[in-house]
C-alpha cells in the first residue's frame, strides 16, 4: 500500500493515473473531511481510469462509487441524540464517555462494477447491506 497525500484536484487526477499505471491496484479512500469534499471528483477520476475505490460512507456509493464499509451514519445520529439530551439537562460533556460505532455497513454499486468491467463474487453480493443496481 502506497499513501498518497493529496491536497488539490490535480494531485487526486495524477494520484489516480498512477494507480493506473500499476496494474490491479485499487483506491481506499479514507474517511476524512476533505476527502468527502472532494469525492465527485475522486468518483469521475477513478471511473476514468477505471480504478476500483472502496470508501467509508453510502452516499459516495449512491453518487457512483463502487463500494463502501464503514459506520452506519445515521446510526451515529440517533445515538448522539441521547447524547445531547444529557447535556441540555445539565450533564457534564467531559465526563460522557466515549462511543465508537456501533453499526457497520456494506454497500456495493453495481452499475459502477459493470462500468469497471468487475464481478462482484455472489457471497460479498450476499453480504451487502445495500446492492444498487
Amino acid at each position: 500500500m502506497t499513501p498518497a497525500r493529496v491536497r488539490t484536484e490535480a494531485e487526486i487526477d495524477a494520484a489516480v493515473a498512477r494507480l493506473a499505471a500499476a496494474p490491479g491496484g485499487g483506491l481506499i479512500a479514507p474517511p476524512d473531511a476533505y476527502t468527502m469534499v472532494v469525492r465527485d471528483l475522486i468518483v469521475k477520476s477513478t471511473a476514468q481510469y477505471r480504478i476500483p475505490a472502496i470508501y467509508s460512507y453510502r452516499q459516495v456509493i449512491k453518487e457512483g462509487g463502487l463500494i463502501s464499509y464503514g459506520p452506519e451514519t445515521a446510526d451515529i445520529f440517533r445515538r448522539s441524540a441521547s447524547y445531547v439530551d444529557r447535556i441540555l439537562k445539565g450533564a457534564n460533556p467531559g465526563e460522557l464517555p466515549a462511543q465508537a460505532p456501533a453499526k457497520f455497513e456494506l454497500i456495493i454499486n453495481l452499475k459502477t462494477a459493470n462500468a469497471l468491467r468487475l464481478e462482484i463474487p455472489p457471497k460479498l453480493l450476499a453480504l451487502a447491506d445495500e446492492v444498487i443496481e
